[in-house]
């Protein structure tokens, strides 16, 4: 049977401690919590502290959650308003587009270049449409 090797053998540095903490915890007095003796010791007060923290950030991030729920919302009946906005959008630029040809086709000053223009990719059609019946 080998015996373990002693401290000198083990070439370990003879200040090493291996329980760090049991050597902080034996310095720090512990008192109980009672009913008579409302004195913490100051483990039980940063477990208290951290406790608060903690209560205080899940109330924060419930808060962040229910936001986020509202914004998504707004968000989606945001965008259900901007697609409707660009129907009405487009429906009056087709209307105008319209207007613009109607008033072309009339005769209107305003759009002379634009008339002989329509009138010019018309008369291209017909003659299109024509020369492909003569074949």
């Amino acid at each position: 049977m080998k015996l373990p090797l002693s401290r000198k053998h083990q070439k370990i540095p003879p200040n090493f401690n291996p329980y760090p903490l049991l050597e902080y915890f034996s310095n720090v007095n512990f008192v109980r919590r009672s009913k008579c003796n409302d004195v913490m010791s100051p483990l039980s007060e940063v477990v208290d502290s951290l406790e608060i923290r903690i209560a205080a950030l899940l109330k924060k991030y419930e808060d962040v959650k229910q936001m986020r729920i509202v914004l998504e919302h707004e968000l989606t009946d945001m965008q259900q308003e901007n697609t409707q906005l660009k129907d009405v959008v487009e429906t009056h630029e087709r209307q105008i587009k319209t207007l613009k040809t109607a008033n072309a086709l009339l005769g209107s000053n305003d759009y002379k270049r634009e008339t002989k223009l329509k009138i010019n990719a018309l008369v291209r059609e017909i003659d299109a449409c024509i020369a492909s019946l003569a074949e």
